[in-house]
């Protein structure tokens, strides 16, 4: 009984680091109508802002690689973390646009290498499991998405509570939970002695996987930059309502990654992105076009089952690329594929303030629906793992 116990206590840590991400970004993502109100701001000037997010996450992966060899992803995955709690209280007290800007910068950055870290600790447990887990560990960020989406509407919902003490509350729940899991991932020899470059650029068949994932991150980016102001502005619900959308967006996204793995198996990789992509740019139109906020919850919801998998699976495939390591094509596909977390929140923006929400939501829907066409080009890098 032990071992069985000592064998899950890696699998349960990478969970817990997944989680953990998760959660950290919904909490600001449930709290964004609330930012926009307090400095009133425009949709274009709120792009702006959350591209400082965005830019963050994406700079950092150019290091992700480089730290991971030097230092192994158990020490980043905890470094990142809590400097991401420790950030997190700072984004409540921000008064200027230009300071919340460099903030949120930093914010994604910890959040971003953090991601490519608890990714190769995802593989290496994988790898000892000799069977598919990766949709499961990111149904751990799932999970963690639609805890702190549901504690973010609580919170908003309490008359007199303030955003900073929210804030503050969840620091300290998540690096309570990160320093828990620490000891229990896997370390492995550290690559000090191979003169790996900190970062360089992916080889062909990282980029096809990433522009995959680059199209999947603009409608993931969409949900969680975009989904509760959506609410807010076009369908004019509450703040409280507006953070149950990332909440349904989390939780059909948990349920999908839950049964991922066994997806995976049974029909395989581009069939799973070929329909993912379809559903997803349905549940999109859906809410583009509807005045309900009943349906659009649904749509966010469908656009959470038809993304679920796309992004673990490419993962997946770039941590057993041969001849590269899996912090190194991890790396290399979320620098791509993050891309679209850069892209996606200014361009809704700009097109928001020129047109409408509505019309930037429809633009998304018809990126993501360029997945049912592509999804043929992850079958033979999927082979090669």
């Amino acid at each position: 009984m032990k071992r069985i116990l000592s064998g899950n206590k890696p699998r349960l840590a990478v969970l817990l680091a997944f989680f953990t991400n998760g959660a950290l970004m919904a909490t600001w993502v449930s709290r964004i109508p609330a930012i926009q109100s307090k400095l009133g701001l425009s949709e274009g000037a709120l792009g702006l802002l959350l591209f400082g997010l965005s830019a963050g996450m994406l700079s950092a992966l150019f290091l992700a690689g480089g730290l991971i060899a030097r230092y192994g992803s158990p020490r980043v995955t905890l470094v990142c973390a809590l400097v991401s709690c420790a950030i997190l209280p700072f984004l409540a007290i921000g008064s200027q646009p230009i300071i919340l800007f460099a903030v949120l910068f930093v914010f994604g950055g910890g959040l971003g290498i953090m991601d490519v870290a608890m990714n190769e600790q995802a593989v290496l447990v994988e790898r000892k499991a000799k069977r598919p887990l990766m949709s499961s560990f990111h149904a751990g960020y799932s999970i963690g998405g639609f805890a702190g989406a549901l504690i973010g509407a609580g919170m908003a919902a309490v008359p007199g509570l303030s955003m900073l003490v929210h804030f503050v509350v969840a620091a300290v729940m998540f690096s309570g939970v990160i320093i828990f899991s620490f000891p229990h991932l896997i370390f492995t020899e550290r690559r000090i002695g191979k003169k790996e470059a900190v970062f360089s650029l992916p080889e062909r068949a990282l980029w096809i996987l990433g522009a995959i994932a680059f199209c999947s991150a603009i409608g993931e980016g969409t949900m969680a930059s975009w989904g509760a102001v959506y609410l807010t502005q076009a369908l004019n619900t509450n703040a409280a309502f507006a953070a149950l959308g990332f909440a349904a967006f989390s939780l059909t996204m948990t349920i999908g990654r839950m049964f991922g793995d066994f997806l995976s198996r049974k029909w395989g990789a581009a069939w799973i992105v070929k329909a993912g992509g379809f559903i997803a740019a349905t549940g999109i139109l859906a809410t583009a076009f509807t005045d309900s906020p009943i349906i659009a919850i649904v749509g966010f919801a469908a656009v959470g089952v038809g993304l679920a998998n796309i992004i673990p699976l490419l993962f997946g495939a770039a941590g057993n690329l041969p001849g590269i390591s899996p912090g190194t094509g991890i790396a290399g596909v979320a620098t791509i594929g993050y891309a679209g977390f850069l892209v996606g929140p200014p361009l809704i923006g700009l097109i928001a303030e020129k047109t409408s929400l509505r019309a930037a939501f429809i633009l998304v829907a018809l990126i993501i629906g360029t997945l049912v066409f592509s999804a043929k080009a992850i079958s033979s890098q999927d082979k090669t793992g």
